[in-house]
């Protein structure tokens, strides 16, 4: 029909530099860094009861597709480098051109308790202040 949806794309900034990320980003110059924080942390996840919530995806993949888009997912990917590439005690601010949705909401939530830093996000509609395992936005998607 000739609609085209722009991607899923996160931006955040490290030292001056704007780095963006799409879902299973490969380009990246901290490309195997980066999917090793993601590793770690989605394991830290699981450890405290994390489970991917599937039923936000829209697309018709497989599962196997569905959970690798899921856990590198542009935000996660974002929140991943942002970890490994400043120091820690400073809050992750990242950007996102589209709404969060459900799974990408419950897994920052656990993130920012994990790592013990507060995360920014602002998403197309709102910003969201991620800490100690909270959003004060009620969660709204």
């Amino acid at each position: 029909m000739g609609v085209n949806k722009p991607p899923g794309c996160t931006w955040i900034e490290v030292n001056n530099e704007v780095h963006s990320f799409v879902v299973g980003d490969q380009h990246h110059p901290w490309c195997n860094e980066i999917h090793a924080e993601l590793k770690r942390l989605f394991r830290q996840m699981k450890d405290v009861g994390y489970v991917l919530d599937t039923k936000f995806v829209l697309h018709d993949v497989d599962k196997e597709e569905m959970v690798y888009c899921l856990s590198h997912g542009s935000e996660k990917q974002a929140i991943a480098f942002r970890l490994i590439s400043m120091p820690s005690g400073t809050p992750l601010c990242i950007f996102k051109n589209l709404r969060v949705f459900g799974d990408c909401h419950t897994a920052m939530k656990l993130i920012a308790k994990i790592v013990g830093r507060k995360i920014i996000m602002r998403d197309a509609n709102h910003f969201h202040h991620f800490a100690n395992g909270h959003c004060p936005s009620r969660d709204y998607l």
